[in-house]
């Protein structure tokens, strides 16, 4: 169990039966009354963003989360298929934990998985990838203003922006966390 003035920026508590990671929080001691903990939660499985009140010195159940590194092997469509590296041991995770991270995981690539109690509650992909553009329309002579952009579609199926001077074939560096182009590789 913790306490409240255990609190630090990125800790995982159990919260009415929700894992909740701790966004930020303020403690306040008021000239008047007791101390009180202002925190901002974010739901680990969700995304939802919940702020509460505590009393200073609540206790809670910190939750343990442990990320492991497996190699994605191939998705059947409904389920997304890890092998260990280490045990070689084959997982199957259905297509909702692993969610929006699709676009970015490719056949044999690596990807963090998080478990809570045996279970896997997350996937998440590298910070930056390299991915093959499959489909892309070519850049219009004379259209070459500076930071000009057109839509390219990943071997993912993920479609990003790129500069105009790519084209079909090209590899490029996209940045997970936001989608967005990083360089030609």
């Amino acid at each position: 169990m913790i306490s409240t003035a255990d609190f630090r920026n990125g800790m995982v508590v159990e919260l009415d039966n929700d894992l909740m990671e701790i966004v930020e929080f303020q403690h306040v001691k008021p000239g008047k009354g007791g101390a009180f903990v202002r925190t901002k939660f974010k739901n680990v499985l969700t995304g939802r963003v919940l702020e509460k009140t505590f009393r200073s010195g609540e206790k809670f159940k910190e939750a343990r989360i442990e990320a492991r590194k497996w190699q994605f092997l191939y998705s059947d469509g409904a389920q997304f298929h890890f092998m260990d590296h280490d045990t070689y041991e084959q997982l199957a995770v259905n297509d909702d934990v692993v969610g929006d991270q699709a676009l970015w995981i490719k056949e044999n690539s690596d990807a963090t998985l998080l478990f809570y109690n045996g279970n896997v509650i997350s996937v998440e992909a590298p910070a930056h990838v390299v991915l093959e553009i499959t489909q892309s329309d070519p850049g219009v002579q004379g259209d070459r203003s500076s930071g000009a952009k057109k839509p390219a579609t990943l071997e993912t199926g993920a479609t990003i922006q790129v500069p105009l001077f790519l084209n079909e074939g090209d590899q490029v560096k996209v940045d997970t966390r936001t989608g967005e182009y990083i360089e030609r590789m």
